[in-house]
């Protein structure tokens, strides 16, 4: 499946660094703050990227513009060859981060103009190959690193981003012609995408946070590299398992309202068990977390396209949503670096993310109201 293959290429820029942290810290001399500029930046640079979605679509095309993104990862990833300096393994992280975004903010759009009928599904298998992607690249770090070197151990995932990128290019599908396409402009007047944007954001901001500090986290609790990046990967397993889960049973909630609530107090719970009890219940605190950072995280997209009514709108919407959502989740990596810095410690950080779930509580109950797929389907 190639939506399949390109998520499982969009986390290894991210997701193998965490593990590594403490090492590319003692090499470049980053600070807290430093460090976590190398989640922010390419999130950052996914939001921005994502809000021109719309334009992209319109100007490159969904299969040329993924191909693009692919290539972008590919040449960040292969640019960390060597011995990068502090600047110079966050500029690439940027880079990384604006092919991410551009991939992301387009196969959407490609599944809804391809594959319409299967569209929740190919969504589900495409979010849960982001996340197979990140427990692959979290597991598979330290003992890179090991072998390779911490900076040509990173330089690797250009590999399969290279190989992916050949496969799409010759395997894609192209959207059949229906006339001339023009970009819609994003939805900034409508109250419910402003809603899903801070919903999706702040859904990802736990996502991001996990991501960047859990391994730092658990390290400075005594754990080795290894040890809390097999964690880490064992998170993204369950994320994965969940998205997958998600993606089968998706169509049997008629209504989404407890399906969303019910993923985000798990999340919550995951983030007061990693805040009060790390170390007794790491393993619980693991399952809960991906778990529900699993399922909330394509849950976000597949809320964002139940309001989409027609094909050519979804490149807008999933723009702005992404887009202004990253911005959003991009603070929080940044923030958790600062604060460890002048707290010597991330438990509060983890306590912030939950406030911010129970925020997402109320925020669910609004968006999924009256919103049900017969809904949907009678707007179809």
């Amino acid at each position: 499946m190639l939506v399949l293959l390109v998520g499982l290429n969009l986390r290894p820029i991210l997701a193998s660094i965490g593990p590594l942290l403490d090492g590319i810290q003692a090499a470049t001399g980053l600070g807290g703050g430093g460090a976590g500029a190398l989640t922010t930046l390419p999130i950052a640079a996914m939001g921005l990227c994502a809000l021109g979605g719309a334009r992209l679509q319109a100007s490159l095309g969904e299969r040329r513009g993924v191909a693009l993104g692919l290539a972008l990862v590919a040449l960040a990833s292969a640019l960390r060859w060597g011995a990068p300096s502090g600047t110079g393994l966050i500029l690439t992280a940027a880079l990384g981060g604006a092919g991410i975004a551009l991939a992301q903010a387009l196969v959407p759009a490609y599944i809804r103009s391809c594959h319409p009928q299967r569209a929740n599904t190919l969504m589900g298998l495409y979010t849960t190959g982001i996340m197979g992607g990140a427990a692959v690249a979290a597991t598979a770090a330290a003992p890179l690193a090991e072998r390779f070197g911490w900076a040509n151990g990173l330089a690797m995932w250009a590999v399969p981003a290279v190989l992916t990128l050949v496969g799409w290019w010759f395997m894609a599908q192209r959207p059949v012609a229906t006339g001339p396409t023009s970009s819609h402009p994003l939805p900034l007047r409508s109250p419910v995408a402003w809603r899903l944007m801070i919903f999706f954001g702040v859904g990802t901001a736990a996502y991001t946070l996990v991501l960047a500090w859990l391994p730092p986290y658990y390290t400075s609790l005594g754990w080795s590299a290894a040890d809390s990046g097999l964690l880490l990967g064992g998170i993204s397993l369950a994320e994965v398992c969940a998205g997958l889960l998600l993606s089968a049973f998706i169509g049997r909630f008629k209504k989404r309202r407890l399906l969303v609530m019910g993923v985000l107090t798990v999340v919550l719970v995951g983030l007061l068990c990693l805040a009060f009890a790390p170390l007794t219940l790491a393993i619980p605190t693991a399952i809960l977390l991906g778990v529900g950072i699993g399922g909330l995280f394509p849950l976000s997209l597949i809320l964002a396209m139940d309001h989409v009514e027609h094909a050519a709108e979804t490149g807008a919407l999933l723009g702005f949503v992404q887009g202004g959502g990253y911005l959003i989740a991009s603070l929080a990596p940044l923030t958790a670096g600062l604060l460890r810095d002048h707290l010597n410690s991330l438990a509060n950080t983890w306590l912030m993310m939950a406030a911010g779930i129970v925020v997402l509580m109320g925020l669910g109950l609004r968006l999924t109201r009256s919103l049900s797929v017969e809904t949907q389907h009678a707007r179809a």
